[in-house]
């Protein structure tokens, strides 16, 4: 049996992929209100009704903003680290959640939602415990990884092996430098728990193609840093042929991707 993942929306303007394996059905962040994941999943055939779980990345609005709601509204589990759930207690939609569907796990150790494994890794961003997460189906690996302020063998290492990885690529630095953003929104990105360059990203997915990853998808890239052809130019100039680039889009849904196992 296969497993299945999109990405149904990636950007500031909020984050939500869907993962299917077996008879588990999981959407990883849900950063947009309720309504539109409801639609978002509709778009692809599947229903909200038929999620086994939310498992968040991080505490902020982009990446959890439905996620308290849509729990209310069909009895889900949400999955997140202790501190990731001591941040999320004063957000809209959370205080709400019924005891028996907060589920905390440990970052660092895997635990199984159904029939998916699910590894979270710790990765450098300017949030309480932020991660990224590898879930695994029948030998087949899928590694979800956006919001890196800097590359470092503590978490990219958590991606040799993958089949798939949607990875961060959000902005070029000499576009960041020159857009309208404030200054102190400019540091925060340039900083070290900030956000993956274009340039960060290509290097990144090099090693990793090196050790023979072929499929790659682009996520979380900057409306006013960055541009889709700029981000697909800087990371396929430093792959080879072989390697498939995709990209994840912050105002459409991405490819509908399936991993036969």
């Amino acid at each position: 049996m296969p497993i299945r993942f999109c990405p149904l929306r990636s950007g500031s303007s909020g984050n939500v992929s869907f993962l299917s394996a077996g008879s588990t059905r999981l959407l990883i962040d849900a950063g947009h209100a309720c309504r539109t994941l409801e639609q978002l999943l509709s778009s692809i055939g599947e229903s909200a009704a038929n999620l086994d779980g939310i498992i968040i990345s991080h505490e902020h609005s982009d990446h959890i903003k439905g996620a308290g709601t849509l729990s209310q509204r069909y009895d889900l589990p949400i999955y997140a680290n202790g501190a990731t759930w001591a941040a999320m207690q004063s957000k809209p939609g959370f205080a709400s959640v019924d005891d028996r569907n907060r589920r905390v796990f440990v970052t660092g150790e895997d635990f199984y939602i159904g029939d998916v494994n699910v590894q979270p890794f710790l990765i450098p961003h300017d949030a309480a415990e932020p991660v990224g997460f590898a879930c695994e189906y029948r030998g087949k690996r899928i590694v979800t990884a956006t919001d890196l302020g800097h590359l470092s063998c503590a978490w990219t290492d958590q991606l040799n092996g993958a089949d798939l990885v949607l990875i961060e690529a959000n902005h070029d630095p000499d576009m960041l430098r020159a857009c309208a953003y404030p200054s102190w929104l400019k540091k925060r990105i340039l900083g070290n728990r900030g956000h993956l360059s274009n340039g960060d990203c290509a290097d990144l997915l090099r090693r990793l193609t090196a050790a023979g990853l072929r499929h790659c998808v682009l996520g979380h890239m900057s409306a006013e840093a960055n541009t889709p052809d700029l981000a697909l130019l800087s990371v396929k100039s430093a792959l080879t042929p072989s390697v498939r680039v995709d990209l994840a889009y912050r105002d459409h849904t991405g490819g509908y991707y399936e991993l036969t196992c």
